[in-house]
């Protein structure tokens, strides 16, 4: 399906006076902000000028300090907040403090994925039906008053149309200019937009923000955009667009990268670019002067990158996740030889847990709030016993094993009748969050979906025993080596070198050890099926989650293996269905110890 361009060019229109398409290239017009709180008189021109730009990123769905999945305020170990209406509060004092017509708000995407609250009106009452609902980002959004928002790649989770809609209701431009139409390869969605900020003297400041989003879209949500739109490096797009910014007289370039700082990708030599570019960019290209980061989801109050054409200093800063922070770019500017130049730019963040929520956003958005906790507190089932993933990480928990059970008996189903429908189905699952768990008693849509907080699909793919070992061996690179004899302790055992739990695979159907006591890659122990050791051609049906066969985490063999199966429901939903048809969720019908860590062959936890 060709990529439809008409919100496009209609949002184009709604920040401007119209986007002009001239030689595959897109110009948006400036657009005037700020204009009240200063006079225009020139006697006396005053030299210099500062201006703030607020940014927040990876606000994943989150409006209240609420977790729909406990059912109750947020909290963390840190005590963090949450949620666009405590930012909303921190904007409202900064704008005091500096004048509004002196701050400019951006955002550095992904924005419309990550709560039941986001997830109900994609899927639940999606804002693509006819007579939608406005999605409450878009609105809690719009009366804040943020000024442009950068593409994140969970924008494309839900598909092209609802991104489209959602980009219609909002009141500002969502930016990508590495987000291009697989055909034309022109920017389908706004580039940059350029505001203009009002001084004492008279002389305008044209603030320039430029927007990147991750070329990780490509592969992990291939199924929604593959063949529509193509994602190329941050590097290269903003070596492309940041010259054209200045020579339209852009004062200053503010970039809003949903890219990490740290220089890494998780996919490998999948593709040519870098999933966490943002230091790269601002090392590489001159003619910055900031970096909002987003995607990392860590917390980067100032970081200074020197540029290795100009030895000029770029300011980045990331304000963690969910609305937990929000970052200041502060710019002080002087006039010189009749042009702005930034004489000083710095960054801090600001927390929101010192604020309360703003009663603008939470009435607005009250109704809306109340149906999806009517909605994730839905009785499904019951459990015999409680479960949890607190020791999931080390163990083989009944919890997870539930989510393979589940996959396994999905993926044999869709193989019913078919050319291998009598391979045998392992299936591999990981510990998403720490702190899920099924209750004894009635099971709810919010304790179902805690255990899968992710939009991923179902797949089947076909690898061999060998393979299967490579897999492993990759996964168990999670814990930290330690040496047999001395104690563990689980606080220092898992993510090594900085590996997520949601790249730690635990693969139901063999069972195995894993010693870690051995270095990286020779870990696996006893690797076998239905009692024998597994060949290593042996043919083997694989669940697994779209993310991960499409390279996410850059597991080996899976992205390039055959695949057999596939569903198009998120197997959230799937584990929700599951718990529905069955009634009764009881470990003792699928719960089993398939692996465990060891150290020499001493078992770990006995």
């Amino acid at each position: 399906m060709p990529l439809d361009r008409r919100n496009f060019l209609s949002r184009s229109a709604a920040v401007g006076a119209g986007v002009a398409m001239a030689g595959g290239a897109v110009a948006a017009p400036a657009v005037a902000v700020g204009a009240e709180g200063f006079g225009h008189g020139r006697g006396n021109l005053p030299k210099r000028y500062s201006f703030t730009v607020m940014g927040t990123t990876d606000l994943h769905g989150n409006v209240f300090n609420w977790d729909y999945f406990t059912d109750k305020e947020y909290d963390d170990s840190a005590h963090n907040d949450v949620g666009l209406a405590k930012i909303s509060t921190l904007v409202d004092e900064v704008r005091r403090e500096k004048g509004r017509g002196n701050t400019l708000l951006i955002d550095a995407g992904d924005t419309i994925q990550g709560t039941q609250l986001s997830y109900y009106y994609a899927k639940v009452d999606p804002i693509t039906a006819r007579r939608g609902p406005v999605h409450p980002m878009a609105r809690a959004m719009n009366a804040i008053g943020y000024d442009a928002a950068a593409l994140g790649n969970h924008e494309f989770n839900y598909g092209i149309p609802v991104l489209r809609k959602f980009e219609e209701q909002c009141d500002f431009p969502l930016l990508g200019a590495n987000a291009l139409d697989a055909k034309t390869l022109r920017p389908a969605f706004a580039p940059y937009v350029i505001k203009r900020m009002r001084t004492p003297c008279g002389r305008d400041v044209r603030v320039a923000v430029l927007g990147l989003t991750n070329p990780g879209v490509a592969i992990w949500d291939k199924a929604n955009v593959g063949g529509k739109m193509v994602f190329p490096g941050l590097e290269e797009q903003a070596a492309k667009w940041v010259p054209k910014l200045r020579s339209m007289g852009a004062d200053v370039v503010v970039v809003s990268a949903h890219s990490g700082s740290s220089g890494t990708s998780s996919w490998g030599d999948q593709l040519p670019y870098v999933e966490n570019a943002a230091a790269l960019v601002a090392e590489q290209v001159p003619g910055i002067d900031a970096i909002l980061v987003g995607h990392a989801h860590v917390e980067i109050a100032e970081r200074f990158v020197t540029n290795r054409e100009t030895g000029k200093r770029v300011v980045l800063s990331e304000p963690a996740k969910w609305g937990q922070r929000l970052t200041l770019f502060e710019f002080d500017l002087v006039w010189e030889k009749g042009r702005w130049v930034v004489e000083r730019a710095g960054s801090r963040v600001l927390n929101s847990n010192t604020v309360a929520e703003d009663r603008k956003v939470t009435s607005l958005l009250r109704r809306e709030h109340r149906k999806v906790v009517e909605y994730v507190n839905q009785v499904i089932g019951t459990s015999v016993v409680a479960m949890s993933t607190a020791d999931a990480p080390w163990k083989d928990e009944p919890i997870i094993d539930l989510i393979n059970q589940v996959q396994t008996e999905t993926v044999r189903a869709g193989l019913a009748g078919g050319e291998f429908a009598a391979l045998p189905v392992l299936s591999q699952a990981s510990c998403f969050s720490r702190t899920a768990g099924i209750p004894a008693g009635d099971v709810t849509i919010r304790d179902a979906a805690g255990l899968y907080p992710f939009e991923n699909t179902l797949e089947a793919r076909l690898i061999t025993g060998a393979q299967l070992k490579d897999y492993l061996e990759y996964s168990a690179r999670y814990y930290v080596r330690t040496p047999a004899g001395g104690p563990v302790d689980t606080a220092k055992l898992t993510n090594a070198d900085g590996v997520p739990d949601y790249n730690y695979d635990a693969v139901s159907g063999v069972t195995y050890d894993v010693d870690i006591a051995q270095p990286v890659g020779a870990r696996i122990v006893g690797l076998s099926f239905e009692g024998k050791a597994v060949d290593p051609a042996a043919r083997f049906v694989l669940a697994v989650n779209n993310y991960r066969a499409s390279g996410g985490g850059n597991f080996p063999h899976v992205p390039g293996a055959r695949q057999v199966w596939a569903d198009s429901d998120e197997i959230r939903n799937t584990i929700i269905g599951w718990v529905r048809e069955k009634g009764t969720v009881d470990p003792a019908a699928f719960a089993s110890v398939g692996w465990r860590l060891t150290r020499e062959g001493v078992p770990v936890f006995p």
